[in-house]
Order: C-alpha cells, then sequence, then structure tokens
C-alpha cells in the first residue's frame, strides 16, 4: 500500500519502494485528484505548490505542535475570523499527547475544536477548494484526512434597501454580495422545512458559489432539474460579472434585448416567487437574484402594488402600465402624425410641432435619445457632490439652450421627456432599455415607410416576443396564449385572500395556496 506522494524538487517522476511515489509539479499532475498523505511534509509540497504559498502574501500556512502532534493550518488573511482562530489555537494549545491518541480526529472533532462547522476531507483537491473560499484547512501529521473548519468572515455590507426597487411602505432590507446572507433573508420569510437551497461551483479558476432556491413540494421537478443541468453544463473559467455571467448561459445565446430572466434585490419579492413555485438561483458576490422562469409581464410588476390597498395598487399598477405604452408608442405615433398631418382630427391639431427646424424631427429625436442616455451615463459616473451641478447643465444648457438655438422645436423634447419618464418608470431597467431599442426602431421604420413602416415594424416586434420562450415558457404569456383568470391578475392587484391559486405557467405541483 502506498504511503502518500511526495513531490521532489526537480520536477522529475521517480519511484523510491512500496512506500513512497514521487510526481512532477507541472500544471497538469497537480489537477489530478491527490490523497492526503499521512506525511505532512508532502502534503505541504503539494499545497505550498498548488496555493504559491511564499508567493501570495494573503495565502497563509501556520506550522503549529499540539499535542506532541505536527499541524499545518491554511488559511487566507482577509477572509478568516481572527478572533474565531485565536478562540481555537488556544483550546488546541492546551492539549496533552493522552488528549489526542488514538483517533485523533475523533477527538478533535467531538472534543477539542469547539466551532459549530467542522468537517473532514480526504483528497488535496478539496484542501485546496476549501482554503480558496475562505476557510480553514486543518493537516495532522500521521492523518489521511484533514478537517475543514469555516471561519469565514467576508467583507461586505449590512443588508439595506436596493435603490432600484424602493417602496413607499414595507420592508427596508436587501440583498448584499454575500451568499449566506442572502439565503438567510430568504429563510427568514419562509421557514418551511420543504424549502431547498442546493449549492454548486461554477468556473473553473473562480469556483463561485452558486444556490439553486425552490419549495420541494411546489415547483416543477422538470424545471429544477433544467436549471441544474443548464448549470452543471457551464464550462467557463470564471463568473466575474456573476448573475449576468451565468444568465447569458442559463438562457442561450441571443441577441434579442429583452431579458428573459428577472433579477430582484428584495428578499420579500424573492420570497413571493418562491411560494408561487419558481425556481431562484443565488450567486455569490451579487446582490441581484435570478428569478427563473418570467415572462414579459413579470417585468411590469412592482412591490409597492404589493404594499398598498387593492384599488390603490390596480391605480400604481395601471399608471405603470401607461408608462411602459408610452415609452414604446408615444414617439413613433406623434412622428406619423408629423408626416401625415391629415391624420388628425381638427381638436388635435395642437399636438403637432408649431414652430420649424432645419434639422428633420427624426434626427431630432435621434440626438435628444443620445443626448439622454448620455446624461444617464454621466449621472451614474457623477461624483454626489456634483450631481446637482450636472442637472442644471442639463435642464438649462441642454435643454432650454438647445431649443432657443433652433437644434430641437419644444414638442420633440416634450414627447421624449414622457417617453425616457415612462422608461424610467418600468419597474425593471433591463426591460426599459429593451423597450428602449423598441422604441428606436419604430422610429426609423415611420422615418422611412411611414405608417407601413409602423405597422410592420410593432408587428414583427410582437411576433418575435411572441415566439420567444424564457426556459421553455411563453414571453407573453397570459396575453399568448391567452389565460382568462392570468390575465385578470395581471390588470388588477386582487386581494391577497382572492389569490389562492398559484400561476399555472410554472406548472407547480401543488396549486392551491390556501
Amino acid at each position: 500500500m502506498k504511503k502518500g506522494i511526495k513531490l521532489k524538487s526537480n520536477g522529475t517522476n521517480e519511484k523510491k519502494g512500496p512506500e513512497t511515489a514521487t510526481i512532477d509539479t507541472t500544471e497538469e499532475s497537480l489537477q489530478k485528484t491527490l490523497h492526503i498523505s499521512r506525511d505532512i511534509e508532502e502534503n505541504k509540497n503539494i499545497l505550498d505548490e498548488k496555493l504559491g504559498v511564499g508567493k501570495s502574501f494573503d495565502l497563509i500556512c501556520r506550522e503549529m505542535n499540539f499535542g506532541g502532534k505536527d499541524f499545518a493550518i491554511y488559511f487566507v488573511n482577509g477572509f478568516a475570523n481572527s478572533d474565531v482562530m485565536t478562540q481555537i489555537l488556544k483550546e488546541l494549545a492546551n492539549l496533552k499527547r493522552e488528549d489526542l491518541v488514538p483517533n485523533t480526529l475523533k477527538h478533535l472533532i467531538e472534543t477539542y475544536v469547539s466551532h459549530i462547522q467542522v468537517n473532514k476531507i480526504k483528497t488535496i483537491n478539496e484542501a485546496n477548494d476549501n482554503i480558496l473560499s475562505g476557510q480553514l484547512v486543518m493537516l495532522i501529521d500521521g492523518e489521511k484526512e484533514g478537517l475543514v473548519i469555516d471561519v469565514r468572515s467576508y467583507p461586505g455590507r449590512t443588508p439595506q434597501e436596493p435603490d432600484t426597487e424602493r417602496v413607499v411602505r414595507g420592508s427596508r432590507d436587501g440583498f448584499t454580495e454575500t451568499l449566506v446572507v442572502n439565503t438567510a433573508l430568504t429563510r427568514r420569510r419562509i421557514r418551511d422545512e420543504r424549502l431547498r437551497m442546493e449549492i454548486q461551483q461554477v468556473g473553473e479558476r473562480s469556483k463561485t458559489d452558486v444556490c439553486i432556491a425552490y419549495l420541494q413540494d411546489v415547483a416543477d421537478p422538470g424545471l429544477v432539474n433544467l436549471v441544474k443541468q443548464k448549470i452543471q453544463e457551464i464550462s467557463i473559467d470564471g463568473l466575474p460579472m456573476s448573475e449576468r455571467s451565468l444568465n447569458e448561459f442559463l438562457i442561450g445565446r441571443s441577441w434579442n434585448p429583452y431579458p428573459m430572466v428577472r433579477y430582484t434585490e428584495r428578499p420579500d419579492v424573492a420570497a413571493q416567487h418562491l411560494l408561487e413555485g419558481h425556481v431562484l438561483i443565488y450567486v455569490d458576490t451579487s446582490p441581484g437574484v435570478i428569478i427563473t422562469p418570467t415572462t414579459f409581464f413579470h417585468h411590469v410588476q412592482h412591490a409597492e402594488e404589493s404594499r398598498q390597498n387593492p384599488m390603490t395598487g390596480t391605480y400604481i399598477r395601471w399608471i405603470r402600465f401607461f408608462g411602459v405604452i408610452a415609452s414604446l408608442f408615444l414617439l413613433p405615433l406623434w412622428l406619423i402624425y408629423v408626416y401625415e398631418p391629415n391624420l388628425l382630427p381638427h381638436s388635435l391639431e395642437f399636438i403637432g410641432p408649431k414652430d420649424t427646424s432645419k434639422i428633420p424631427i427624426f434626427f431630432q429625436f435621434i440626438l435628444a435619445e443620445l443626448g439622454i442616455d448620455l446624461m444617464r451615463m454621466a449621472a451614474v459616473h457623477t461624483p454626489t457632490p456634483l450631481a446637482t451641478a450636472m442637472g442644471l447643465i442639463a435642464a438649462v444648457l441642454i435643454g432650454e439652450v438647445a431649443i432657443k438655438v433652433g437644434l430641437f422645436v419644444p414638442e420633440v423634447i416634450l414627447y421624449l421627456s414622457i417617453a425616457a419618464i415612462g422608461m424610467y418608470a418600468t419597474p425593471s431597467y433591463e426591460l426599459g432599455l429593451a423597450n428602449k431599442i423598441a422604441r428606436l426602431i419604430f422610429l426609423l421604420a415611420v422615418y422611412l415607410f411611414k405608417i407601413p413602416g409602423f405597422v410592420f415594424a410593432t408587428t414583427i416586434w410582437l411576433i418575435v416576443l411572441t415566439m420567444t420562450n424564457s426556459l421553455n415558457t411563453p414571453y407573453l404569456w397570459p396575453f399568448i396564449p391567452f389565460n382568462f383568470h392570468a390575465m385578470v391578475n395581471i390588470l388588477l392587484r386582487k386581494p391577497v385572500p382572492f389569490m389562492n391559486k398559484r400561476p399555472s405557467i410554472v406548472h407547480p405541483q401543488n396549486q392551491n395556496r390556501q
């Protein structure tokens, strides 16, 4: 029986007898599954080479002796909670040899390592992954297994209300960049033993933790398996953009600008969708949770509607619908009336442009659209103390002065402002941007072909959305295919006691909510 694997500094393969073998230090060989050896020096040589201990300042190996046994303690400086580690080492420092033998690991786990999460590992690869994830790995001379102690304390912020999903009344907590905090915020709202949170690692180099959450007796098993399969099939070195990168693997390669999944940073919204039967995906380092599957109408709903009474919530919802429709169709329809003034009734002639400009109306719209996007990007990058000054520049110089010099007619600024407000009133930021791209296409079609161009463009737009599927879910459901009861729930914010059925689009195992 082989005792272990020993690294030679010259990187050559050499047999030394039945008890010991040597391997080279090439990257290919280090990626193989290596079992922890009883010889702690062999384990240290391999781990030091793989992790770059001595080269990377934040990867630390402490060599210590407790109870007459040599220990090698690996951790990443900055991840490990120093107070917890100090307490553990103090307890180990008081041990005698008779406290550890025989069955050293059993004594450590059951008696002397006073920590909640302690697990055994058998391979060097497991040790490597756990160290890089921020956990403390303890190797003991003479033992073929190591210990993993979760002493992680990730740098992060406290839960606070997300800027993009604010409500007047309601909870003020929001997801953070730490995975365990996000799952805890969800479990705080759903204390059900059937809530499952399964974790996987994605990325050959980043090894990003990805959690799949669902209610075991509610969510469609086919949907759960589909999501798991797509995540398991991801082959990439890392997910630096976290949930955004994962989404593109999940949905597939597409130039369709419309969002196929919904993002939320609110734990109450996440819990609501779990109860409906959706599958949620949490990605470590991201405050955004992916909700699957979703339709177009999921992106026009907001938590504020559920925080008000049914009548007020319905009113707010309809105002949002008006904003979404205005952001799409107001500008191309007005441009049609500019080109075809005879279509306007005499009572509505006032909506047309009273002044003229040397720049065609279509190009005025394009310049103004680009100007708004430029100001939006400038607002994101402008330091807070300068934001007011930037707003004055945008309002006074770009708006008023541009009209006075004849660059824009006043009506262009007016209607474009209404469309922009409708875009920002859209609850989903991704949907608002997609609608903006659709609006530009509609404007171009009207400019080139007038009314036939608008009809053709909107028909193609509707056909594309109809043919779009998000994880085998029709994107325009319940409008196409039509579902009367679901459509009523979209148009009206019904009282909670009346919402006793889960949405059929997610194919829940249990349709009754009450």
